[in-house]
């Protein structure tokens, strides 16, 4: 796929409808929840059949909907205060303007592949400090379909507000009102009560102390050489797990449930398969410990809950954990039981206590650092699930209809899984699963097994 670009530029808000735009550039701490999770640059993809609007009608209304959502014009750094910030200073977002001189269904692999990383500005490399927090990049095909490629910062906002930002774009484009308004206050929401209860242990869990540099040494070019062909032996495969597939999954999982008790969620029964069954492909004994690093959106966990338009991150994580063999010769529902008591540890009581310890000022003076590593290639023999069913992706419109096709980026991140609605609409779930390619081989000849 030859994709050719054609421009790029910076798109800066538009305050219209009688808003004046701000006076002056002022800073807006990030909140405990943005400083704890990735620092990088996270791609999804988009596709639109045609008819599509104009260039210049999706560039206004992501100038109108970013004077909405000032967040993603502006910058990261270091507040006057000292403190990680936002400057909320209009400095605008990338847009990019690129075609491909052939079909869609042609040129483009709905599958995992290095090629769909064309389809979205750059996100290899440290991100500089200057760098726009929002990236995207429109690619037009000859058959009139379109694809839309998202790069943007993870500090700024988590899977669901940065659904909720697109969405907005959307109805900016179409010259309709952003609604409902995004709820902006990440600087205050989160305070420490006074005097503050630290109950859990959230050095080891959301942090921990800094790996101490290793000594240069002879040969440590080769190391890296090893490990860039380690990086290349990594491959993602795309599962497809249809309606009833997921719901057959669900009785197994759930069966000998007492009646009192519900059954296991859609989530919880998926995850525990592919635990299992990435587990047993990898070939892991008895012995050695494996868990799961789940995504937990703490939204509708805190008390009183969390507006639904709040934007920012607001997840933690789970870390549902299990002897390889005990994990592996046990049911699927064993697996369930132990993720659906893990994620629903990640309560209201626990994402206050990480509050009070997030704000007691431990992390600077003991030099704590997030354990959402980006620099991780490989978790073996550990998981990581992100899960976007319940994000709402597919309601992007830009007046052309809802795109068709919706995907992340190629990740080639040993381990790391990402579960998506399928572009089907009817209850089926995609899963995309990196592994080391023997691994993969194995995982392929097992994963539609229900045991």
């Amino acid at each position: 796929m030859k994709v050719k670009v054609q421009s790029s530029r910076i798109v800066k808000p538009l305050y219209d409808g009688g808003e004046a735009p701000p006076a002056a550039a002022e800073w807006m701490p990030l909140s405990v929840f943005d400083t704890v999770t990735y620092d990088e640059n996270i791609a999804v993809i988009y596709a639109f059949k045609p008819p599509n609007p104009p260039t210049a009608a999706l560039e206004v209304g992501l100038a109108r909907a970013m004077a909405v959502y000032r967040e993603w014009a502006g910058r990261l750094g270091v507040g006057p205060d000292g403190r990680r910030s936002v400057l909320l200073n209009d400095a605008g977002a990338r847009f990019v303007e690129a075609a491909v001189d052939a079909p869609l269904a042609v040129a483009v692999p709905f599958r995992p592949s290095p090629e769909v990383k064309r389809l979205h500005p750059s996100i290899d490399g440290a991100a500089p400090a200057a760098e726009e927090l929002l990236q995207v990049q429109v690619t037009r095909f000859s058959c009139g379909s379109m694809v839309l490629g998202v790069a943007s910062h993870h500090s700024i906002a988590d899977g669901q507000a940065a659904a909720d930002f697109l969405v907005a774009w959307g109805l900016a484009t179409r010259r309709l009102p952003v609604a409902p308004l995004p709820v902006r206050d990440r600087a205050t929401r989160f305070v420490p009560r006074d005097p503050p209860l630290v109950e859990f242990p959230h050095r080891e869990t959301e942090y921990t102390a800094p790996a101490p540099a290793p000594a240069k040494k002879d040969g440590d070019d080769d190391d890296e050489e090893l490990g860039s062909a380690a990086h290349d032996k990594i491959k993602v495969h795309k599962v497809h797990f249809t309606k009833d597939f997921v719901s057959r999954l669900k009785a197994r999982a759930s069966s000998g449930l007492p009646p009192s008790r519900r059954g296991y969620t859609t989530f919880e029964s998926l995850v525990a398969h592919l635990w299992r069954a990435v587990t047993a492909a990898r070939g892991l004994v008895a012995g050695e410990t494996t868990k799961i690093r789940i995504s937990v959106n703490g939204r509708a966990r805190m008390r009183p809950p969390a507006p639904r338009g709040y934007f920012g991150n607001l997840v933690l994580w789970a870390f549902p954990r299990c002897d390889a063999g005990d994990l592996v010769s046990r049911t699927v529902k064993h697996a369930a039981e132990l993720i659906h008591r893990a994620v629903a540890g990640v309560d209201d009581a626990y994402l206050r206590s990480f509050v009070d310890f997030a704000s007691s000022g431990a992390v600077e003076s003991e030099g704590l650092v997030p354990t959402a590593d980006t620099n991780q290639v490989v978790l073996c023999p550990n998981l990581e699930v992100d899960s976007w069913l319940g994000i709402s992706f597919y309601d992007l419109d830009f007046g052309g209809g809802c795109p068709f096709y919706f995907m992340p980026s190629y990740l080639p991140m040993e381990g790391t899984l990402f579960l998506v609605p399928s572009f089907l609409g009817d209850g089926s779930i995609e899963a995309y699963v990196p592994l080391f390619e023997n691994h993969l081989e194995a995982f392929k000849k097992i994963c539609y097994n229900i045991a």
